[in-house]
């Protein structure tokens, strides 16, 4: 196949990509198969993946960050997927570090954010409650001001980070008898906080390795300060603006897979023979891969437009609603077919193609199941 490079990868993109890959391939993937089975990576890999600027690479050096674009962020999904290492949760590293960068007070910033690029801060962002799913405005965990002090109860669940996080963006209510209007973001540290607990990670049927957990609030206290705005009931409002970003790197997680599933795949059929020929030189195999290639084009001409967009502040929410659902639903459909065409040996976890279609599945869900995307899209109509 062909070589294509992303129209806004610059030199200074590839130095970058060519350095992730490296540390990738020797700090990554050796352990990969010990965080399968542990369901979480150790928290010091995050302090090494922080070291050569794999975290928060677009956001101000200012913050502890390298001053670069989401180009360098989209290249350390895309090396990930590509070494099929879905242990690490740094899309939501960079995704509450824009919250505190567009929201958080300078003294919230200074606070937080360098140790986020470094590492030594590991964050999450808690949504998604047992009784809620999607539905944002119907969370029930609470943040009622007593005093100087916000005092929270409630519990959420697959949670990405949740068991190694030490900060937490907390989705919850402010005002209890209001909606959207109710939602603020508050900010907790874990460490040493009263009332706090998780439950170990969850067992997942993919991203085994990533550390999704529960996690419990029992009238934990924390400062007023930690409010992300200037005033309460903001949450909802600034999900909403933010949310374009989450979408858009689960979509470029589902192209970088795709194109991923489809060099497995090709490499595989070259060198697997049946009935005295290679498997790639039956028609059917060839048309499915024919197929394959020109829709893995497609998302990735479609995912590099939406990462121009964004680094231009473009991006709008729509489209990426588009992106996500739509990159996510051809991403399964590609790793379903090419598992076929590995016969026996694609439903063996030593192939990566069977890691890809576990992998896959939840993309369709998690930021917004694809559900929810279309009804965003339906309303630009």
């Amino acid at each position: 196949m062909e070589a294509y490079r992303s129209p806004w990868e610059t030199e200074d993109h590839s130095i970058f990509r060519d350095s992730v890959r490296k540390f990738i391939e020797s700090e990554f993937v050796p352990n990969r198969q010990r965080w399968i089975e542990r369901k979480h990576m150790e928290p010091e890999y995050w302090q090494k993946a922080g070291a050569i600027g794999m975290l928060c690479p677009d956001i101000p050096d200012v913050y502890g960050g390298a001053g670069g674009d989401f180009g360098f962020d989209a290249i350390t999904y895309e090396e990930l997927q590509r070494a099929c290492v879905s242990s690490f949760g740094n899309g939501i590293q960079s995704i509450v570090a824009h919250y505190l960068l567009v929201y958080g007070t300078e003294e919230q910033k200074l606070r937080w954010l360098p140790g986020m690029a470094s590492g030594e801060i590991i964050s999450a962002i808690a949504m998604t409650e047992p009784g809620t799913g999607s539905d944002l405005q119907a969370v029930r965990t609470s943040a009622l001001r007593d005093g100087d002090e916000y005092v929270i109860n409630g519990s959420k669940t697959f949670i990405t980070n949740g068991y190694n996080a030490n900060l937490i963006c907390v989705i919850c209510k402010t005002d209890p008898s209001e909606r959207a209007k109710g939602i603020s973001l508050v900010m907790l540290e874990t460490d040493g906080l009263e009332g706090f607990s998780r439950n170990p990670p969850l067992a997942k049927i993919g991203m085994k390795g990533q550390d999704t957990s529960e996690l419990f609030f029992n009238d934990c206290r924390v400062p007023v300060e930690n409010l992300l705005g200037s005033k309460e009931g903001q949450g909802f409002y600034q999900l909403m603006a933010q949310l374009p970003r989450e979408r858009l790197i689960v979509g470029l997680g589902s192209v970088a897979i795709m194109e991923a599933a489809l060099n497995a795949t090709v490499e595989y059929t070259k060198g697997r023979n049946a009935f005295g020929k290679a498997i790639i030189e039956f028609q059917n195999t060839k048309f499915t891969l024919a197929e394959k290639l020109t829709e893995t084009k497609v998302a990735r001409i479609f995912i590099d437009h939406c990462i121009e967009q964004l680094i231009l502040g473009q991006l709008d929410a729509e489209t990426a609603s588009m992106a996500k659902w739509w990159c996510s639903e051809k991403q399964f459909e590609l790793v379903n077919e090419c598992l076929q065409l590995h016969g026996g040996y694609g439903y063996m976890m030593e192939y990566p193609i069977a890691h890809y279609f576990t992998d896959s599945r939840v993309q369709m869900i998690y930021a917004g199941s694809n559900e929810i995307m279309k009804e965003l899209i339906s309303r630009s109509l």
